[in-house]
């Protein structure tokens, strides 16, 4: 993989600003969330065509998505604060998928949800100030974790199954023992989050968190250096937390230049490279060498980006825009077009 030589390799035009992106664990299909109340999927490949796309009505805008029964059943949560399952790959001949159960889940807007490594809990975190577990299968609740005093942006378990990590609007990350109901620890990404006097808000928070692969490092971004929370200028940030030991962050990535915007979406790819999306005057995306500060290769978008996801293969970065297109990267290098031989000029 050569991250240098990332490009788009197929943009699919929704029409309606997109908040969020997913690919299946499979890769077959990819997921956007969009401001039309809908989510729609469609196949993973630069030839599908339009008629193959298919609309799964939500009634809400959906910030949280994710995957259970072995990628065959996708759940979503809302700002109408419902869980809904929908089968991910269900039959597209009538361009639409009914849902199979909804659920509600919270007051207020669910931003996040996650599945558990074994696949079999869903957790879901809404206004309410609530962590709430249901049962991947029938949608029971399970658990309830309560801690957090501001809106929880995002959620990500553990590889090891055993640990839930959340993370707010105050940049503050619990660690729970979700079997056992507890918090086993705290910390603050103090970078990620500030007051502003003269509009007298506070404005950060982890606007995207993942694990490594091997769950020995977690990542967050958000924006840092504000210096206007009402227009939301600031600089775009990564921060890398090593996992045994907790906060402080081991680095925090910035952009050079002091590029202007917030990193919506975060993904570590398992060659050790740092990626975000950047959304905020015109989209980009950033990569970093894991002990480098300032990214080593950026790419311009066509608009800003709201939300990014790996595929389950490493090759492709999804990203979902305001201007209503999910654009696919490549990271490798573009296949030569093959040149179709001119033919024989007619004999006089």
């Amino acid at each position: 993989m050569d991250v240098t030589q990332t490009h788009v390799a197929f943009d699919l035009e929704i029409g309606s600003p997109l908040i969020s992106c997913r690919f299946d664990p499979a890769g077959r299909f990819v997921f956007a969330g969009a401001e039309d109340f809908r989510v729609w999927r469609m196949p993973l490949s630069d030839t599908a065509a339009d008629s193959e796309r298919v609309e799964l009505i939500t009634d809400s805008w959906v910030r949280g998505m994710t995957f259970a029964d072995s990628g065959e059943t996708l759940i979503t949560g809302g700002t109408d604060g419902r869980l809904i399952w929908f089968p991910a790959g269900g039959d597209a001949s009538q361009g639409k998928i009914e849902p199979v159960r909804a659920i509600e889940a919270h007051d207020g807007w669910i931003r996040t949800v996650a599945t558990s490594p074994d696949g079999k809990l869903i957790a879901s975190a809404g206004n309410d100030l609530k962590i709430r577990l249901w049962n991947a299968a029938d949608g029971k609740q399970v658990g309830e974790l309560s801690g957090h005093e501001s809106h929880i942006y995002n959620l990500a378990f553990h590889p090891d199954g055993v640990h839930l990590v959340s993370g707010d609007l105050m940049a503050n990350l619990i660690d729970w023992d979700f079997a056992a109901g507890k918090q086993v620890r705290t910390w603050k990404a103090e970078s990620l989050v500030k007051f502003d006097k003269t509009f007298l808000a506070f404005i950060g928070g982890f606007r995207g968190m993942t694990f490594s692969p091997d769950g020995r490092q977690l990542a967050g971004s958000g924006i840092t250096n504000v210096s206007n929370a009402f227009a939301g200028i600031g600089n775009p940030s990564v921060v890398v937390f090593d996992w045994e030991a907790g906060g402080p962050a081991t680095i925090e990535h910035l952009s050079k230049g002091g590029l202007q915007g917030v990193a919506w979406g975060v993904a570590l790819h398992p060659d050790g490279t740092r990626i975000a999306a950047v959304g905020g005057k015109g989209g980009y995306l950033l990569f970093w060498k894991a002990k480098e500060a300032e990214d080593f290769h950026r790419i311009k978008l066509d608009n800003d980006a709201r939300d990014l996801h790996l595929s389950p293969d490493g090759l492709h970065l999804a990203t979902a825009h305001h201007d209503g297109h999910l654009r696919i990267h490549r990271m490798e290098a573009e296949a030569e077009k093959v040149k179709e031989p001119k033919p024989d000029a007619e004999k006089s």
